[in-house]
């Protein structure tokens, strides 16, 4: 950019949380008016280096981070956003902070409201002063013009569509005078085309002007549009930093998602032919917040493990979550040719599927129980198991012996770190609360498992053993597993094909060898453009895809 010192500089920032590394070594610097694009795969660290930026609280409350953030030459470390904000950044952030109640103005002059002075503050103080709201709209319209776009002042956000929320937050952290850069998380994947199009150009706009902007979005033909300079996290490490001229979304792509540093194991070393049908998914819709699910279809083989991707928010998770039953869904599954009945958990358990959520303390778990309450009472509700007859059947009760045996052989079975079948399952480690979830399910021996996140926040020790216990189930009961992950490389080490979610609908399904790129180009959003090679299994049906 021309600049011999930058605006801001980031210099071999690393945070863990509680042991696990989530940045190592990041450095990278932001020139004034220069716009860098930050990409990386769901959980490259993104989210966690912008909240060291900007001062967010949980970076303390988890023992802070190491290394350096300059602004303008000088080292700062902001303790809280107010800090950041007072320092001249601003941040959009993926979700909504704006009152429901209150108009487009005064979201905008939000906390810093125009006041005017009246007699009384002469009896009793300033805080009596009294809004100055011709004031605060001149202000708020300042900022929707330098903006570029149409909105209407006195609009409530209650009432506004939902790009015109997201124009509203970034007009508000414009509208501040001393602002010097600009953070946005995913600001388009709210917006249409159109609206889009819009903030690009917007942002183009506001560079010229001086602002250095970071910009953070999976969409990487907007950020080879946007940006001046390119910088890739994987797996919490800064793996390119370049020149925006002359890179192509397959470079980005395949640096996204380029080999695992972890050492995981490659696709699997041969393909799996499966002659007969187990699932049929057609027109799937669900309703769940963040992860929306708009038109899904699928099938999947029997003892096949079948993997979904995709980035957060386009609707991987919402899939398993609508077919068991636990968010509003719509569309037709079948199992083995019998109709499953939606939005019925009860249904779905007894018609022979089982599921390991991702939200293993929220859904997963009896945090308050035994480990062998918690592993065996799916099954005892479900199928009437690990229960014994009272009185020559008047009335059934628990089979403790049962139980604990049950207990025993999964803690056997999974390593589980543990001090008694009895210990409360809150007092487990994350890794070890995950298998518990997984004997839980297999204890059912059901004939189609989903797994939703199997190793999110475990250690590498634990994933492999999650990852070879699902292979082992696989291999020796013949359990179909359709497996949702948001680690690329963890889903080709073991499925035999693997479906990328893109905006709610399938984007793609591929053969885990396929190159790397071709996965990223899918979960960029590409799904459209005319050089992305789709290959898709000739008995799948993916609609709009």
């Amino acid at each position: 950019m021309g600049q011999t010192s930058p605006l801001l500089s980031l210099q071999n920032v690393s945070k863990d949380f509680y042991g696990n590394v989530v940045l190592h070594n990041v450095s990278f610097d932001l020139h004034e008016g220069e716009i860098l694009g930050l990409v990386g795969e769901n959980g490259a660290g993104k989210t966690t280096l912008m909240s060291i930026l900007f001062g967010m609280p949980v970076i303390a409350e988890t023992g802070g981070f190491t290394g350096t953030i300059e602004l303008d030459g000088q080292e700062v470390h902001f303790v809280s956003p107010f800090d950041a904000l007072d320092a001249g950044l601003g941040m959009v952030h993926q979700e909504f902070s704006l009152i429901p109640g209150f108009t487009t103005t005064e979201n905008i002059v939000l906390n810093r409201e125009s006041m005017k002075p009246n007699f009384l503050i002469d009896l009793f103080g300033y805080r009596m002063s009294t809004l100055d709201r011709p004031d605060m709209r001149r202000r708020a319209e300042a900022a929707i013009h330098k903006l570029g776009v149409k909105l209407d002042p006195d609009m409530l956000v209650s009432e506004m569509p939902v790009g015109h929320k997201q124009f509203t937050e970034i007009a508000r952290e414009i509208s501040r005078s001393n602002t010097k850069i600009l953070i946005l998380d995913e600001p388009t994947a709210v917006l249409t085309e159109s609206e889009a199009l819009v903030l690009l150009d917007s942002l183009k706009r506001l560079a010229k002007e001086g602002v250095g902007i970071i910009f953070i979005s999976h969409r990487l033909r907007e950020v080879t549009d946007i940006a001046d300079r390119i910088v890739v996290l994987r797996d919490g490490s800064a793996v390119k930093d370049v020149p925006a001229k002359g890179v192509t979304i397959k470079d980005i792509a395949s640096w996204m998602v380029g080999r695992s540093i972890s050492g995981e194991a490659g696709p699997r070393e041969e393909p799996r032919t499966f002659p007969e049908e187990v699932l049929s998914v057609q027109h799937l819709w669900v309703d769940m917040p963040g992860e929306t699910v708009r038109d899904v279809s699928f099938s999947v083989n029997k003892g096949e493990i079948f993997g979904i991707g995709g980035l957060a928010g386009q609707g991987k998770l919402g899939i398993p979550n609508g077919i068991m039953g636990l968010y509003p869904a719509g569309g037709k599954a079948m199992l083995n040719g019998k109709e499953i009945l939606l939005n019925n958990p009860a249904a779905a358990l007894k018609s022979g599927m089982a599921f390991v959520s991702e939200d293993r303390r929220g859904v997963g778990l009896l945090l308050d129980e035994s480990l062998e309450w918690n592993i065996a009472f799916t099954a005892m509700q479900t199928h009437g198991q690990y229960l014994k007859p009272v009185l020559g059947g008047l009335f059934t009760q628990r089979d403790g012996a049962a139980m604990e045996k049950l207990c025993q052989e999964y803690i056997q079975l999974l390593d589980i770190k543990c001090t008694s079948t009895k210990q409360p399952a809150k007092e487990l480690s994350g890794g070890n609360q995950q298998k518990i979830c997984l004997a839980k399910a297999f204890a059912l021996r059901p004939q189609l498992l989903f797994v939703s996140e199997p190793t999110r926040g475990i250690d590498v020790g634990a994933k492999r053993l999650v990852i070879d216990t699902l292979k082992k189930y696989n291999r020796d009961y013949g359990t179909t597993i359709v497996m949702v992950s948001s680690e690329l490389e963890e889903l080709r080490s073991i499925c035999d094909r693997i479906a990328i979610v893109d905006e709610g609908k399938i984007a793609g399904i591929l053969p885990p060898s396929a190159d790397v790129a071709e996965f990223g180009i899918l979960m960029a959003g590409e799904a459209d453009s005319p050089s992305k090679t789709k290959r898709i299994s000739a008995t799948e049906e993916v609609p709009n895809a």
